[in-house]
């Protein structure tokens, strides 16, 4: 095949938590929360359901280290009355680094 290469998907991703550029960026959008499942990304202009978004993220372990995956807009809360405006990011697909990461991160609560 010759389109071997590319990635087949169904439908656009957009980036979360890029490398960001100014410090106004940072405070305007990001992960503020984090399950086994997935993440609660803060922003003001939060995505709608179902799209689904190339997620890149850090977290504090030891060092400071950078989840990578996909992941998929669950829920929106567009209402700062209700709590931050923002939306629910379940995992679809984490780098197996980015799983061992977490699997770290939450060993402490496993019991």
């Amino acid at each position: 095949m010759s389109d071997q290469g590319h990635d087949q998907r169904q439908s656009e991703r957009i980036t979360i938590n890029r490398e960001f550029g100014s410090i106004e960026v940072f405070i305007s959008e990001y992960v503020s929360n984090i399950s086994r499942s997935g993440v609660f990304i803060k922003s003001k202009n939060p995505l709608p359901v179902n799209t689904l978004v190339n997620l890149r993220f850090s977290v504090i372990l030891d060092e400071i280290e950078t989840i990578e995956g996909i992941g998929k807009v669950v829920r929106v809360q567009a209402d700062p009355t209700k709590g931050p405006t923002g939306m629910g990011v379940v995992f679809v697909k984490l780098t197996n680094y980015s799983q061992r990461l977490i699997e770290r991160l939450f060993a402490p609560f496993s019991s």
